[in-house]
């Protein structure tokens, strides 16, 4: 859907005073100030200068999807909860630019609220990080999670699926685009195949399997691990995943709602595809019955030498 459209629909529903999620969240009503600009190509506003109303193309970076937005896990929160209020005029003031961004842990840091999250080791765990090492404090959570649209995917989900191209498409946001890479770093935007030209199946990986299953320390105690690897240190042992000792079993399979998805059984996992994992999902059943398949077909073969021989001595 377009951002036009998906504009048009928004205004619509802020005429009524609030935009509803499908997690049972409302956009608060207030937010239609910033969104009758921020949600659309083009604003509008009087330049006292000329004295006239002028119309302006909306800069594209600055453009905000309203549908992902309420879909989001802040989606009920009012702009002001994150940006300074004086964003409330037009035009804003040059310096409101320099604002500093709130993080998450200025508001889940040491909140027991959200202690089954974690994010005060997470946040050990990033510290660790190679972005961390080569950015600094410059390199916030928002690089990575987008604060108006991030959705908890890994929690949420009963889509492998959907966890894997959500969670790729948040390293490929910055590491398929130029643009956006240089902001964080000043080398070369890496290619991404001839990095990845030693991996068998590229495109398969890429599309059933997170990159951070490969670039990150797994972490027990962690949903997903924040210690992103340098590239010289990434994992390239197959065997790592494709064993029964599958350290997927301790990222992308290790909680509930994955193991939920493997109702149908691994037999089911193989047909469909969603969770099964060449050598780590191994059936004790499925194991006999191919050693019986092959002890058969070495028997016929074997009968059949026997009944040529035969045949031919006489």
């Amino acid at each position: 859907m377009s951002i036009l459209i998906r504009s048009i629909l928004l205004t619509a529903f802020l005429s009524v005073g609030i935009v509803s999620s499908g997690q049972g969240k409302e956009m608060p009503a207030e937010n239609s100030h910033c969104l009758s600009c921020h949600a659309k190509q083009t604003y509008s506003f009087y330049n006292d200068w000329l004295e006239v109303e002028t119309k302006r193309m909306m800069n594209p970076f600055y453009i905000l999807d309203s549908t992902l937005m309420v879909a989001g896990v802040h989606g009920g929160f009012s702009c002001t909860d994150c940006h300074s209020p004086d964003y409330e005029t037009y035009p804003h003031n040059a310096e409101l630019k320099l604002e500093p961004l709130a993080t998450c842990l200025d508001c889940h840091g040491g909140d027991e609220t959200y202690a089954d999250y974690q994010f005060d080791k997470i946040e050990e765990e990033f510290h660790k990080s190679v972005h961390f090492q080569q950015s600094g404090e410059s390199f916030t959570c928002s690089k990575c999670h987008n604060q108006h649209y991030y959705r908890a995917t890994a929690r949420t989900s009963n889509q492998v699926s959907e966890i894997v191209s959500y969670n790729n498409n948040m390293c490929l946001s910055c590491h398929d685009d130029v643009l956006k890479y240089q902001t964080v770093s000043s080398g070369e935007n890496p290619q991404l195949s001839q990095v990845h030209d030693w991996l068998p199946n590229q495109k398969l990986h890429f599309e059933n399997v997170r990159c951070i299953e490969c670039h990150t320390v797994v972490v027990d105690s962690f949903l997903v691990s924040h210690n992103i690897l340098p590239k010289e240190e990434a994992l390239r042992n197959c065997n790592d995943c494709h064993s029964s000792n599958s350290m997927l079993k301790a990222s992308l399979y290790k909680y509930e709602n994955l193991q939920a998805r493997s109702e149908e059984g691994k037999i089911g996992a193989i047909l469909t595809n969603e969770a099964y994992v060449i050598g780590a999902n191994q059936n004790p059943l499925l194991k006999l019955l191919s050693f019986i398949i092959f002890g058969l077909a070495v028997l016929g073969i074997a009968i059949h030498w026997i009944f040529r021989i035969v045949k031919k001595s006489k």
